[in-house]
């Protein structure tokens, strides 16, 4: 009679642990510091999680703090190939619009950043302390925030990338000696989508001036502003100010932000749950 009961409490042990697992849902983010704390925040900022007490903007998966949910740390442009094996993903809205064009089916997002949020995360250029006001960083700023890159992101991305420049230039600064700045490069660490693309454009407005710019595309997020305080490059376009305070903080670096150029709302995408009942929502 024992051995029954025994066997009788281990199956229901059993199958109250499979039940438990079959109800864990699946939440997919990027795996990049700059954004997995962001869509972390997301969740948070709409109760579906908790953040450990002082996680801020290098918060990870190991900083959740929630019941039957499983954070899955995806790399960013992969999330939509992904969506279909998870319950959820959180997902940039430049890599939504990539996805579309290739014919990958996203559902309306089910949670949307507010832009108190996403504005303060805009993405920014930045170069050495040292060179905050020198005629090449005023070109490249000059240039960066014109009419033709403002433009540009409305047409390209389809309100997936915004704009945040509100008094764009002709694409120079009047009080920069240009001739001057002949046959010099910039070069400029960024990561491919958008920031790359954003600055062909730059490149074609600083060429006019004979000024090169020389772009470096980088796959992660940790040796952009390295590059900058060690000089190997002049600025970078990849982060949001929140990262840069966060690195300058942490490492001491001399890197500062000099432009404001755009911001990619983050949303929360349906897989497998196709609403937020499953989040009880």
């Amino acid at each position: 009679m024992k051995k029954i009961i025994a066997l009788v409490v281990a199956l229901v042990l059993t199958l109250s642990l499979t039940a438990a697992l079959a109800d864990t849902i699946k939440i997919g983010v990027p795996d990049d510091t700059t954004n997995e704390a962001r869509a972390l925040q997301l969740l948070a900022d709409n109760g579906v999680i908790q953040l450990k007490e002082g996680a801020g903007e290098t918060a990870t998966k190991a900083d959740v703090i929630a019941d039957n949910i499983e954070i899955v740390e995806v790399q960013a442009e992969l999330l939509p190939n992904q969506l279909p094996d998870l319950d959820y993903a959180i997902i940039n809205s430049n890599f939504v619009l990539d996805a579309l064009a290739a014919g990958i089916q996203i559902n309306d997002a089910l949670l949307v950043e507010v832009e108190e949020k996403y504005l303060p995360r805009a993405n920014v250029i930045a170069v050495k302390g040292d060179n905050i006001d020198a005629p090449l960083t005023k070109a490249l700023v000059a240039a960066a925030t014109s009419q033709q890159v403002k433009e540009f992101i409305e047409k390209t991305y389809a309100g997936a990338v915004l704009s945040v420049v509100e008094n764009p230039t002709d694409g120079y600064d009047p009080d920069v000696d240009y001739d001057a700045l002949a046959g010099q490069t910039i070069i400029v660490a960024a990561t491919a989508a958008p920031h790359a693309q954003v600055l062909e454009v730059v490149k074609e407005i600083l060429a006019a001036k004979n000024i090169n710019l020389e772009i470096q595309v980088f796959s992660g997020y940790t040796e952009e502003n390295p590059a900058v305080d060690a000089g190997d490059a002049y600025a970078n376009y990849f982060q949001h100010q929140p990262y840069l305070d966060e690195y300058v903080a942490q490492t001491g670096g001399n890197v500062v932000s000099v432009a404001i150029v755009h911001t990619e709302p983050m949303g929360l995408y349906g897989g497998k749950q196709k609403d937020l009942s499953a989040l009880g929502k």
